[in-house]
């Protein structure tokens, strides 16, 4: 780049009292080709005599990655202030989830899961996620089922996103933008349901590697591709892999920083294993039918209708969404439900998305604007793996945006930074982020308690989701729990009057039937559900149960052979089947049965009993 005698004179003047991003702005130039010039001029050895002196040097300029990286040590060093603050904020806001129970999917993912101590279970039959129960196997061999600790590791890898983003904006930018951006990132309410819910840290965990393998990138790239540290990132990207799928996006993130400061062209051949690693992960999945049973299982469990997403209404929807929890995260809930806006609503999401999308574009297209296209594209690509028309994800989901709402933070906090370089007042500057940090903290400490059990998080979702036919289901099963049975049927009602399908609904209405005395009522609704789901086994137990209680003792013998057939593997079933053979004087059919549950587990007390009095 040509510079002028005066806009020399003037870098001369002030490149020990001002940042790069200072200078480019004051003399009107592109602050990356600064930054180049500025190390051409200097010197590589020259900038490193000033670093040596002076580490806090790093944190006054805004660099490219070529400047001298003072070594982790060194780098803790000169910022153990900031890192114990960063920690002291995670922890403070975090601190009262730790006590919380077990919730939604942590019951059945964890409590109930058998092999959970065993993470070897998970390398053969879901090898996509072995990662996540690697560390939930570590967490279960030591403490036992303990959701303290459990939750612990969710924050304790926030902490990890939190001090790897801090590190990534100290390297690319300077010391203050790296506080405000890693400060708002520990604090922000919108990623409670990553940390606070133990089910939705896997998008903590794997944001933690994907963040740690592009800093690690980034660092070998600096140094010549040291092999050492581009090896270390290609593992922890492999972890990130194996702990979920979408993690598969950290090719597209590395591919856009090249383009925004660099070339693609001059690493690719660096860039290359990270999409050979995707393509093993795509295969994996694919090929190990993970893709169909989360079909499967969103069909048949959550009751997600078949077809495809309109990507019109689908995209601006969560687009918009996720910007306003961003800025204003008052309507958090675990169930986004409220998808019918009126033609108004939906026009602003899509002012919202348009512009959001122009900013990229523009971005993209202006050289001088490049940066702004890396973080911009930053929120983008970790949304893309659920944005696809296929009906594979929630709409919206506040854990989807844990990673991708960091590129939000640094688009903003970056112009902030700029504004309150015109103000000239930092007490102004220091104030205002004051103000947005406790905020933001406040409200993650009230959320925090929503996530405190079962009831809280159901009554919680009610107020912002009145809609949702889960939260109803869940709403039932709380009222059913506390013996409030007519308020109970009345929430599984009204969950089947949203969603007239809902087997999982039908089941527990039929269950509360039961309890009152109304068997003719059971019965319907529990056939009602096997309509809806064949694969509830509980309502043909149940319904062979009350035949059996009837005297209908073929009709019962039908129903829990067809439970058997959907989960072949449950003792209990058996040793129901053998019940009724005994009750029917057949003690060789009854004795069969018992011992066909002794071979799923040989521990089952019942079994064992029975077998002892006929014998």
């Amino acid at each position: 780049m040509h510079l002028t005698k005066s806009q020399k004179k003037y870098i001369k003047k002030n490149l020990r009292k001002l940042t790069v991003s200072e200078i480019a702005e004051r003399i009107k130039v592109n602050e990356i080709d600064l930054q180049k010039q500025l190390e051409k001029d200097l010197g590589e050895e020259k900038l490193n005599k000033i670093i040596q002196k002076n580490p806090s040097f790093l944190n006054k300029v805004s660099r490219p990655l070529s400047f001298q990286w003072p070594g982790l040590k060194n780098f803790i060093k000169v910022n153990v202030p900031f890192l114990l603050l960063l920690a002291l904020l995670v922890f403070g806001v975090y601190a009262n989830c730790l006590k919380n129970e077990f919730l939604s999917d942590d019951i059945a993912g964890i409590m109930q899961e058998k092999h959970i101590g065993n993470p070897f279970y998970f390398l053969v039959h879901q090898p996509i996620n072995f990662f996540r129960y690697f560390f939930y196997a570590i967490v279960y061999n030591i403490f036992g089922l303990n959701p303290f600790f459990f939750r612990l590791l969710n924050v304790f890898l926030h902490l990890g996103s939190v001090l790897t983003v801090f590190m990534l904006i100290s390297l690319l930018y300077n010391l203050n933008l790296a506080i405000i951006v890693s400060s708002i990132f520990a604090v922000h309410p919108l990623f409670t349901e990553s940390v606070t819910w133990i089910s939705g840290g896997i998008h903590t965990q794997y944001a933690f590697f994907n963040l740690l393998a592009l800093l690690l990138y980034l660092l070998a790239k600096q140094q010549n591709w040291r092999k050492k540290l581009y090896f270390a990132s290609l593992i922890s990207f492999g972890m990130a892999l194996f702990t979920t799928e979408k993690s598969a996006i950290l090719p597209l993130i590395i591919i856009s920083y090249e383009f925004s400061f660099d070339k693609i062209s001059k690493n690719i051949k660096k860039i290359l294993p990270y999409f050979v690693l995707s393509g093993v992960a795509a295969m994996i999945v694919f090929a190990g039918g993970n893709f169909s049973s989360r079909v499967t299982a969103l069909h048949s469990q959550y009751y997600q209708e078949k077809g495809f997403y309109n990507p019109f209404t689908q995209i601006p929807t969560a687009i918009s969404s996720y910007l306003q929890l961003l800025f204003w995260p008052d309507k958090l809930t675990l169930y986004h439900s409220e998808m019918a806006f009126s033609n108004r609503q939906f026009f602003f999401m899509v002012i919202i998305t348009a512009l959001y999308f122009g900013l990229l574009i523009t971005s993209f297209l202006k050289r001088n604007l490049r940066q702004y296209f890396f973080w911009l594209s930053f929120f983008l690509i970790p949304l893309l793996p659920m944005l696809t028309p296929f009906k594979v994800a929630w709409i919206v989901a506040e854990r989807y945006a844990y990673l991708g709402s960091i590129g939000i933070i640094v688009t903003i906090s970056l112009i902030f930074q700029k504004f309150s370089r015109t103000l000239k007042n930092k007490y102004l500057t220091y104030a205002t982020l004051a103000v947005i940090i406790t905020s933001l903290s406040v409200r993650t400490i009230y959320r925090n308690k929503d996530w405190q059990n079962q009831d809280t998080l159901w009554i919680a979702a009610a107020r912002t989701s009145p809609s949702s036919p889960q939260n109803h289901n869940n709403l039932g099963d709380m009222y059913g729990r506390h013996g409030d049975l007519p308020k109970a049927a009345e929430e599984f009602q009204t969950a089947i009057k949203l969603k007239p399908d809902y087997g999982d609904a039908y089941h527990n209405l039929a269950n509360i039937y039961r309890l009152m005395g109304k068997n003719d009522l059971a019965i319907e609704n529990y056939q009602n559900a096997i309509r809806f789901n064949p694969n509830l086994w509980q309502s043909y137990q149940n319904i062979s149960v009350i035949l059996f209680e009837n005297g209908k003792i073929e009709q019962a013998t039908s129903y829990i052979n067809k439970a058997i057939e959907v989960n072949p593997n449950n003792p209990d079933l058996y040793v129901i089947s053998g019940y009724i053979f005994l009750n029917t004087g057949n003690k060789e059919a009854a004795k069969t049965e018992f011992l066909k549950a002794l071979q799923i587990d040989p521990n089952n007390q019942n079994a064992i009993n029975f077998i002892k009095n006929i014998q």
